[in-house]
C-alpha cells in the first residue's frame, strides 16, 4: 500500500469536546484517543490506503445505561451482501458533502433510529484501512446525552440492535477469541446473544483498553461463529 496510488491516512486520534461535557468514566478514554495512536494489533490498520478506496465512519456511542455505562451495537440483516449477520456498530459510507460524524450521526438514525441531536461527538479515531471492503474508516466517539428508544428501522438492513453494558464486554467470561477460515484470528465477546469479532471486536477491544475497563481473560479460549449461510 506504500506505492504510487496510495494515499497517507490520519494515524492520531482527535478530542472533540473537553471533560466537562462528559461523564468522568469517559475522560480517560478520550485523554487517551487524542493526538495519540492506537494500541495493539489494529494500528496495523492505519498508514496508507489506495487512493479509490470509499470512506466510511462508524458510530461508537457510550450511554449511561442502569447499571453503568453502556455501547450501543447492531446486528446486520443476515440478507445483507457483505459482513452479513454479523454484529457491528452503526456505519457505512460516508455521503458527498458529509464528514465523518455527520455520516456516523445519519447511519446510527437511519440503522437505529436514535436521534441526531441528541449524541455529543467526543472524539475521533485514527482512519483504518480495511482491505477486504475497501474503505477507509473513521470511527467516531460519542456519548449519548439523552438516552431514547432504539431498534432497527429496516429490517433488510439490521436485524437487532442493543446496548450492551460495558461491565459484560470487559468480564473475562465473555471474552475470547475466534479462528476464521480466512486465517484471520482476533478478538471476541460472547454478550446480548451475539458473538462480536471481526473489526467491530478489535475497536471493542481499543476502547477497553484505552478506557481503563480491560480484566485479564483467556486468550486461548474460542469460540465458535455462527453458522451464517
Amino acid at each position: 500500500m506504500d506505492g504510487v496510488g496510495s494515499t497517507a491516512l490520519d494515524v492520531r486520534g482527535r478530542r472533540l469536546v473537553e471533560d466537562l461535557l462528559l461523564p468522568p468514566w469517559l475522560h480517560l478514554l478520550v485523554g487517551n484517543i487524542d493526538d495519540a495512536e492506537l494500541p495493539g494489533p489494529i494500528r496495523t490498520l492505519t498508514g496508507r490506503a489506495p487512493e479509490q478506496a470509499r470512506r466510511g465512519a462508524v458510530l461508537m456511542l457510550f450511554g449511561q445505561g442502569p447499571t453503568g455505562p453502556d455501547l450501543l451495537l447492531t446486528e446486520r440483516a443476515a440478507t445483507m451482501r457483505s459482513h452479513a449477520g454479523q454484529p457491528a456498530f452503526p456505519g457505512g459510507a460516508i455521503d458527498p458533502g458529509e464528514d465523518a460524524v455527520e455520516a456516523a450521526l445519519r447511519e446510527g438514525f437511519e440503522e437505529t433510529g436514535l436521534i441526531p441531536s441528541s449524541v455529543l461527538p467526543a472524539a475521533l479515531f485514527p482512519e483504518l484501512y480495511l482491505p477486504p471492503s475497501g474503505f477507509r474508516v473513521r470511527p467516531v466517539l460519542a456519548y449519548w446525552l439523552e438516552p431514547g428508544v432504539v431498534a432497527p428501522v429496516d429490517p433488510a438492513e439490521t436485524a437487532s440492535v442493543a446496548r450492551v453494558p460495558v461491565a459484560d464486554l470487559a468480564d473475562p467470561s465473555n471474552r475470547g477469541v475466534v479462528r476464521h477460515s480466512s486465517g484471520f484470528i482476533g478478538p471476541a465477546f460472547r454478550v446480548a446473544d451475539l458473538v462480536v469479532w471481526g473489526f467491530t471486536a478489535a475497536l471493542v477491544d481499543v476502547l477497553l483498553e484505552l478506557g481503563g475497563w480491560t480484566r485479564p481473560w483467556d486468550h486461548e479460549r474460542a469460540f465458535d461463529l455462527p453458522d451464517l449461510g
